[in-house]
């Protein structure tokens, strides 16, 4: 099984859409993923107008989670402060991580409960559009209770949908099982490992599929450039990226350096079509416009998918590169 990757129009300047799971709502092709605000402490009038201008733009797939410190708050705040109708956006958290509350096991059915509970009252909202078990091992998918867990959370009208964030054997597990509606998984021009059996399994089931690290947290840049939260991916991508000695203009994209690769990365994301939506996370209200124009733009042309691809087999070699989760 290959992923599978389409045409694009590198003239167009609306945000396409695609649907977030078989009759699920339309989504925008670049996603919000909050880390960065909660654990950059960003002020909340800062989330307030990231968001804003995000819903504007057609991004209207907010990603959370309960281990990113304060940014359920302060998207629930934002969406209240700027009366943004609940409809007009698709929120989705992540349980189980970190450890469960009172000494509970995180991955127990009451841990994941409580957790749910508390993201739900942290958002500001009565029901999540997804529910992701957060990056949890394949023994622990396998002994059913964390699954069967967000399972309950749906039939009880917490939670839309169910869903796994995760990479490499455990992703592949999720991809197929018959509870699982939405896949959060890894994948940029420097992490590939899930693009011949994750994506492939979970598109023929039509599972809504966000990519989380669309942009490879900036690897192109120097380490010591790198914000502290970024540095146990940027390090490992950035070695990646030096043996695969790619170059944007060679592969049709001009440009300075901190926009060509950008835009690189992310239309190189979005050339599959397994790909819902690829979350890109920023406390810099005017990279929505940057990223949003980059995702209007579509997917990248055959003939550079095809060469970032064999770069990306070449200096890896005998290595295994798997997905970092």
């Amino acid at each position: 099984m290959h992923a599978t990757p389409i045409a694009g129009d590198a003239s167009s300047t609306t945000l396409p859409t695609r649907p977030f799971g078989r009759g699920g709502p339309m989504v925008g092709v670049l996603g919000f993923g909050s880390a960065e605000i909660g654990f950059l402490e960003t002020g909340q009038a800062t989330v307030d107008s990231l968001v804003a201008s995000l819903v504007d733009r057609g991004v209207n797939l907010l990603d959370t989670a309960a281990m990113y410190r304060g940014s359920e708050e302060a998207l629930g705040t934002a969406l209240r402060n700027r009366s943004i109708a609940r409809d007009r956006v698709v929120v989705v958290s992540k349980c189980g991580s970190p450890p469960g509350r009172e000494g509970l096991d995180p991955w127990c059915a009451e841990s994941i409960r409580l957790s749910i509970e508390r993201s739900l009252k942290r958002l500001r909202i009565d029901c999540l559009d997804a529910i992701l078990l957060h990056s949890c091992d394949l023994a622990t998918l396998e002994k059913g209770e964390a699954i069967g867990a967000i399972v309950e959370a749906r039939k009880a009208g917490l939670v839309k949908r169910a869903g796994y964030s995760g990479d490499n054997e455990a992703a592949v597990f999720a991809a197929k099982h018959p509870e699982i509606e939405v896949l959060e998984t890894s994948l940029s021009i420097a992490d590939m490992a899930n693009l011949d059996e994750v994506l492939p399994a979970a598109e023929a089931r039509g599972l809504a599929v966000i990519v989380k690290r669309p942009v490879a947290n900036a690897a192109w840049r120097r380490n010591e450039d790198q914000e502290g939260m970024y540095s146990k991916y940027a390090a490992p991508y950035h070695e990646r990226l030096s043996k695969m000695g790619l170059d944007p203009a060679s592969l049709g994209i001009e440009g300075p350096a901190e926009q060509a690769w950008p835009e690189l990365a992310l239309r190189f994301v979005l050339s599959f079509t397994g790909v819902t939506s690829a979350l890109v996370g920023s406390s810099k209200p005017h990279r929505v416009a940057e990223n949003a124009a980059i995702a209007a733009k579509g997917p990248l042309p055959a003939e550079a998918i095809e060469a970032i691809r064999a770069a990306f087999a070449k200096a890896r070699g005998g290595e295994s590169w798997p997905g970092l989760t």
